[in-house]
């Protein structure tokens, strides 16, 4: 592995407003829980992208911006090196998130009473977004078999087959099963989609962090009949943990439709991004990619020591194997018999704060996820806890 970077450093995120440190005492009602839930890491930015910041910060002035051809230039050159995904700059829109971006989709795309179609257990706001703005939300509830996901296409299909269905949103990679859909899951989705009249939009946030034997596939890497049916989101906040830069870049091909999504985005009263989330979105995707390497090592390092803690320690807490994505997803239904007791188990004993696996739907209240985007010694100091909890739970 390279060691240019130090993923083991430990920094004090403490004071610094940050929801994962400093909201314990408000959510959750004690502050002496380690926090392994919200997806962000607990890693810096590299100095190659600090030093544009602080050059850009030096100028002093921070009007209104718009992202320059050298955006869009950036922004293809690294899909196209590591996904071979191409785009256009026309394509894109900027928002200032993911979630908000899928508000204005389920708005240009349907209408009240409408129904949206989604892959339970997924990442929650999915659900609440669609039913927040008075959507019917279906899932197509994933086939969980001896710890592995896949997609039930009978039961899609019979759902997209509804006239009421008017969009489906997928997480790809899935969070938060790590799922890695192949290519041929994806193109059978498409298709599905685009036989019914269906849109689909594809959160594609977590597409840098794939471990080892699985590869990512864009759906606009697709043929076009499927991308001219596509939204595709993507960001630097969960690839260079920087989400509290409010920029997201959503790409659409298919002019009608991405007209109708940038009249949407308007009637919500947003135009100009953030500028510092401009300059680090331009700077990440220029000069992040040997960091990033390495810390996409360190995270398959962070996989594996977990992967074999719990195998020699607390074997009846099973690991869903990822593909992607540096959140886990733990299955405790040897341990626990409701979620009440794994409140108890996870809060309580080990004074975790995780993911309840209930707030994802899909029939997972005894599962929890953890975020593993930390050092080592965080980590092991999670499992640690969670190890004697689990023998004190089970004595």
């Amino acid at each position: 592995m390279g060691n240019k970077y130090n993923f083991d450093q430990i920094i004090d995120r403490r004071n610094t407003g940050c929801i994962k440190y400093d909201s314990a005492s408000k959510r959750m009602g004690r502050d002496d829980l380690l926090p392994m839930w919200v997806a962000d890491m607990d890693f810096s930015l590299p100095d190659e992208i600090l030093d544009v910041l602080h050059s850009r910060i030096s100028h002093g002035i921070f009007g209104y911006t718009d992202p320059d051809d050298s955006y869009f230039e950036v922004l293809k050159n690294w899909f196209a090196k590591r996904y071979n995904t191409h785009l256009s700059g026309d394509w894109v829109t900027v928002t200032p998130g993911i979630v908000y971006a899928i508000a204005c989709a389920i708005k240009a795309y349907t209408d009240i009473s409408d129904k949206v179609v989604i892959q339970e257990p997924v990442y929650y706001p999915f659900r609440e977004t669609i039913e927040d703005n008075d959507r019917v939300c279906v899932s197509n509830t994933l086939i969980q078999k001896n710890g592995k996901y896949s997609i039930d296409f009978d039961d899609l299909e019979e759902k997209l087959k509804d006239p009421k269905t008017k969009l489906m949103i997928i997480s790809s990679p899935h969070n938060p099963v790590g799922r890695v859909f192949t290519r041929e899951e994806l193109e059978k989705i498409s298709l599905l989609c685009l036989e019914n009249g269906v849109k689909l939009f594809s959160d594609e946030i977590h597409c840098d962090f794939i471990y080892k034997g699985n590869k990512f596939t864009s759906l606009l890497a697709l043929e076009d009949k499927y991308a001219e049916n596509t939204v595709v989101a993507t960001s630097i906040s969960k690839t260079f943990n920087a989400a509290g830069f409010q920029v997201s870049n959503i790409i659409i091909k298919n002019n009608q439709m991405r007209a109708a999504f940038r009249k949407q985005n308007g009637a919500n009263g947003y135009s100009q991004a953030s500028v510092i989330g401009l300059e680090a979105t331009k700077a990440a995707y220029t000069y992040g990619e040997e960091w990033l390497d390495e810390l996409l090592e360190y995270l398959e390092g962070n996989l594996d020591f977990l992967r074999t803690y719990i195998k020699e320690n607390i074997p009846k807490v099973k690991l869903t194997e990822p593909e992607g994505t540096y959140l886990l997803w733990l299955d405790f239904s040897e341990i626990v018999e409701d979620k009440k007791q794994l409140k108890e188990l996870i809060i309580n004993r080990a004074r975790l704060w995780l993911d309840a696996g209930s707030i994802f739907g899909g029939n997972s209240e005894l599962f929890e996820r953890i975020n593993i985007a930390c050092p080592r010694q965080t980590l092991k100091e999670a499992l640690d806890r969670l190890k004697t909890a689990v023998e004190e739970f089970t004595r």
